[in-house]
């Protein structure tokens, strides 16, 4: 569509001829909004349309509250759900990638708000992300506290799109999770990954689509399904598994494994003074994981550096803790084992950092 129309002084630009469409705006609002309005809480005040999104905090729960932030997206994840034209899933990959930060500290997320950019808004698109982007506030216990949706004609493609949300929880001050509640002889308990997650796509898609040429649409017998469909398997979000194990026993912290895999992200919660041992005969990855790492020739240290391997999220609990803390994981039906232990670390530094991976996983 050019960007002019003609009129009786000549042409005139108009908004909608330079690529942005308001009133397509308006019914993507209207499209979304039976989705937004089912994740909510009762601190929601107004609701979708305003200018800023409105929670009311009730300071008479808590002592001294502490608020938590987290920032995240779902990276080259969103190239897969454009190239099957599937966006119901790709919601829930962005509540995870933040939530799930959140819980890290013991917060419990309260609201988050998306952002959204197209490179030409069509409403049922923007809907069925936004869908997702709900149904997974609504497994998080937080409530879609608005967003933005911004049309960038000229500077992304039509079809495209990038999401981006930031969420908010709270936390009592003394009940705050962080490295230096960690102790020698505390253990490691893995929680199961649903698959890839949200990180090393850009890897994955290198090796399964341009090394490999393998079709979204092609069955794989390891998987039980497609690629596409495996690729697109969101990730799980563990936010209220967290909150209820710190309800249940004394947890010291958790490490979210995203990009940097198990080794950096457990060393973002371990003190200075103290290491961790990882035990890989503990688990198997998934099938996915060997067929990157088979198909790519990608070796175990780059593997492990940038996907998950089949753990995604990890807890520190106290050594009398771990029966209780995997009945309650157990009961809520999430997988978890026992992966480890912290120790006091060694008169030398390791130059491998402060997470030692030993052994090798059976049947990988």
């Amino acid at each position: 569509m050019p960007p002019t129309i003609s009129g009786a002084d000549g042409p005139r630009a108009s908004y909608a001829g330079a690529g942005v469409d308001i009133d397509a705006g308006e019914r993507a609002v209207e499209a979304l909004r039976p989705f937004a309005e089912k994740a909510s809480r009762p601190e929601v005040m107004g609701g979708i349309g305003g200018f800023a999104g409105l929670f009311a905090l009730k300071m008479g729960r808590y002592t001294e509250p502490v608020l938590a932030a987290s920032t995240d997206g779902v990276g080259t994840k969103i190239a897969i759900a454009q190239a099957l034209d599937k966006h119901d899933t790709i919601g829930l990959d962005l509540v995870a990638m933040v939530v799930d930060d959140l819980v890290v500290c013991g917060a419990e997320p309260l609201f988050l708000q998306d952002y959204i950019a197209v490179g030409r808004l069509v409403p049922d698109q923007v809907a069925t992300i936004v869908k997702g982007i709900a149904e997974g506030c609504q497994q998080a216990g937080c409530a879609l506290l608005g967003g933005e949706t911004a049309e960038h004609p000229g500077l992304m493609e039509d079809g495209s799109y990038d999401i981006s949300a930031t969420g908010v929880g709270i936390v009592e001050a003394d009940a705050m999770l962080r490295p230096d509640r960690v102790r020698p002889g505390d253990v490691l308990l893995a929680m199961g990954s649903s698959g890839l997650h949200s990180n090393g796509f850009s890897l994955a898609r290198h090796v399964l689509l341009e090394i490999a040429r393998m079709p979204l649409a092609g069955h794989v017998e390891e998987f039980g399904h497609t690629l596409g469909e495996e690729l697109l398997v969101p990730t799980r979000i563990y936010a209220r598994d967290c909150l209820a194990l710190a309800a249940e026993t004394g947890v010291r912290t958790f490490a979210h494994i995203t990009g940097g895999g198990l080794a950096r992200n457990l060393a973002r919660v371990l003190p200075a003074g103290l290491e961790a041992v990882v035990e890989r005969g503990t688990w198997t990855p998934a099938p996915v994981f060997k067929l990157i790492a088979s198909r790519g020739r990608v070796d175990r240290a780059e593997m492990e550096k940038t996907f998950n391997m089949g753990v995604g999220m990890v807890a520190v609990v106290p050594a009398d803790d771990v029966d209780r803390a995997l009945a309650v994981l157990t009961a809520r039906h999430v997988p978890a084992w026992v992966l480890g232990e912290v120790r006091r670390a060694g008169a030398e530094a390791p130059v491998d950092g402060p997470v030692h991976l030993k052994g090798d996983h059976p049947r990988f």
